[in-house]
Order: structure tokens, then sequence, then C-alpha cells
């Protein structure tokens, strides 16, 4: 096997991408509270919440309560994602200490989601990048159905390179790349990314994944594999699209988090901390969450415990 990188670097998507889907409000506090335990799990770049119209994602219109109510924590980048420059102008107001771009790789996509193409996103996006420069916020940016569109399939590797010359020159040097329906499989990771490693090594490219179909672990080794060393997660496997048909939850961060603690690839994350996070959610957003950890454990918590009274097998 190639070499894979010695540390990872987790982004929780939890509080944004998690709860914008949820349909039971979430109080204030208690996001704020999510966001502070996530910190003190050792999480050091939290994707807090989204400055979009209250309209758009009804959970996420108290992003300023938000913000003014979290710990903020030495070390920990509290970033928040902007759709256009009056929700920059927002973040920025509120202190977020780093601000995502997000865009649709594809038209048909983009034209759902965002009712303009993914020119028409681009070019609306330079204004933002400028203002997050002059203000002294970095920014990184975002390409959603880049493995996958539930409309279009999967795009061309020449629709991505496409896309990432241009958030280039607008001077961006980190992207994060979205499998937003959950569609990818290794063999179509590792090409993709690989592809855009090379034409941009120096780039910082990040995965974004939904496990839809159960492919998501899989998918992040394939990206280990090209030395991709930054995953986003959402505790618990909270999560999903608007406009994305079947798309499920994130990664669970703690399912991620092991997966890599297990290969011995260091995150610097409390996963047990984590797990008592993922535990308390289902009561906060009221119904189940899909993550293994909850339900499983820790493949190490099963070595050494002894079954009592379990009969041997052909025991009478």
């Amino acid at each position: 096997m190639q070499a894979l990188p010695r540390r990872v670097e987790i982004v929780e998507m939890g509080t944004r991408d998690g709860f914008q889907m949820e349909q039971r409000w979430i109080p204030t506090e208690v996001k704020a509270e999510v966001v502070d335990a996530i910190a003190r799990a050792g999480v050091r770049i939290i994707q807090v919440t989204s400055f979009v119209h209250p309209r758009a994602v009804p959970q996420l219109r108290d992003a300023e309560e938000v913000m003014a109510k979290i710990e903020r924590r030495p070390g920990v980048i509290y970033e928040a994602l902007v759709p256009n420059i009056k929700g920059a102008e927002r973040a920025i107001a509120a202190k977020a200490d780093k601000v995502n771009l997000m865009l649709s790789v594809t038209d048909s996509h983009s034209l759902a989601n965002a009712n303009r193409t993914t020119d028409q996103a681009l070019r609306e996006l330079e204004p933002v990048v400028r203002l997050c420069r002059d203000r002294g916020v970095p920014a990184t940016g975002g390409m959603a159905t880049a493995l996958g569109c539930p409309f279009e399939g999967f795009p061309p590797a020449e629709r991505l390179i496409w896309v990432v010359e241009r958030y280039v020159g607008m001077g961006l040097s980190e992207i994060g790349v979205a499998d937003t329906a959950g569609m990818a499989n290794p063999i179509l990771v590792y090409d993709r990314l690989s592809r855009l490693r090379d034409r941009f090594p120096d780039v910082r490219f990040s995965l974004h994944l939904h496990d839809t179909r159960r492919m998501a672990t899989a998918n992040v080794l394939a990206a280990l594999q090209v030395g991709i060393a930054r995953f986003d997660g959402a505790v618990g496997g909270l999560g999903g699209c608007p406009y994305a048909p079947g798309a499920t939850g994130n990664i669970a961060t703690e399912d991620l988090v092991h997966m890599l603690h297990e290969m011995d690839i260091e995150t610097g994350v409390d996963l047990d901390a984590l797990i008592a996070l993922a535990r308390r959610l289902p009561d906060i957003v009221g119904h189940p969450l899909d993550s293994c950890l909850v339900r499983a454990g820790k493949s190490r918590d099963i070595l050494g415990k002894r079954t009592h009274g379990q009969q041997k097998v052909g025991a009478a």
C-alpha cells in the first residue's frame, strides 16, 4: 500500500451541514453548546453555521447569535459558509475566522440549488473573495457535486479542473471537493483527486463525503492514498442535501476518526468525547442518527472482554 499521511485534519460540519436539514427547531444555546463540545473534543476546524437568507435555511436564521455565544478556544478555527457578498459581510461582522464559499460543479444542480449556472456562480464569488482579502479573512472554495450529480451523473475531470482554475485565479489555495449525493466510489475518488493534485500541486484539497451508499470510508482510504490529509465529517452522521435527492448524512466524524486511529493516523481528536456527544444528538434533533461507533463502540472496546454465561457452540 502507498504511504499514507501520518496526520489528518478533521473539519466538523455537524452544526452547519447537519443542523440545516433538521425540521425541529434547535435552540441557539444548544447549537452553541454542541460547537463548544466539538471544540473540547479536540477538533480544530469547525464550520459553525451558514450566513444564508433565513427563508432559504430557517434552522440557521440565528447565525449571528450562535457565533456570539460560542466559547472561542485558542487554536480553533470557527468558520462559516457564505453564499454571496451579503453573507460574507455578515460572517465577517460576526467574527468568523474563515469563510467557506460553495458552488455546484454541474449547471443542473447549480440551477436547482442557487438559480444560476456554475459560471454565473463563479463570477458572483469574485467580489466575495476580494472582500475577504481586504478584510484579512481567509476564504476557501467548495465544489458541490464534484464526485457525482443526481441530475448529470459524474462530472468529467476537465470540469473539475476548470472550476479549480477559476478559484485559483481568484487567489484561493484551499479547495474542498464534495460528494454531495453520496455517489462516489474509490476508483473515481482516486482518479479525480490524483488529477487535481497533479495539476494544482500548490492547492490544499479536502474531501467532503456523504455516506448515502456506505462507500464513504472506502472513499476516505482512496483519498488518503492520493495524499489528501483534510476531511469533513458531521458528528453522529448528521446532514443531507435538499437538492440532492436521496442523499443522507455526512460521514459520521466519530466513524471517520475511529478508522484513522485504527490505521495509526493521528487526528488530535478525543474519540471518546466525540462518541459521547454523538450519543446526545438524537435527543437534540428528535430522531435516531446513523453512527457505527454509537451503535457498536470502538473495535478495541471488545478486546479482553468476556461474555458471561454464553454457551460454547455445540454445547448442550
